[in-house]
């Protein structure tokens, strides 16, 4: 696969996938046995051995789905959860100070996938402001 749009970087991207009949590590080596380079992938335990400094072609650099990682923390954190089991009189499971401050965390990194839509907001409303401004105004000048 190959979006028509320039990524930035000097090789054209490109997206690879390939079907595998079970969840077995030994697909995801043996398909990416030959290559090294940066490798995007969710938290699949097979893809653990690829990162092996050793390989004998060389290293695969894990670039980490941050989804995938947050997911056990909200897990520790879920108020909502523990709330619904309180109101089934279940036994809430405790809510970890510590997971909660690392969903935080993680979801402020997740604002940063807003900053495009943000820019344009912005310039936008730069736009429309600087339309009301006189054209003598040394600020629109």
């Amino acid at each position: 696969v190959r979006p028509g749009r320039p990524f930035g970087g000097p090789a054209p991207p490109a997206a690879l996938s390939f079907y595998s009949r079970d969840r077995s590590g030994e697909h995801p080596r043996q398909h990416l046995a030959a290559w090294s380079g940066i490798l995007q992938a969710d938290a699949y335990g097979g893809y653990g051995r690829l990162y092996d400094s050793d390989r004998p072609v060389g290293a695969i650099l894990e670039a980490a789905c941050w989804a995938h990682g947050r997911r056990k923390f909200f897990e520790l954190a879920d108020i909502e959860a523990a709330a619904r089991r309180k109101a089934r009189r279940q036994v809430p499971a405790p809510t970890s100070p510590m997971a909660l401050e690392a969903v935080r965390r993680i979801d402020a990194l997740f604002d940063v996938e807003q900053i495009r839509q943000l820019v344009a907001e912005l310039e936008a409303w730069m736009r429309e402001e600087r339309r009301k401004l006189s054209r003598y105004n040394d600020v629109a000048g």
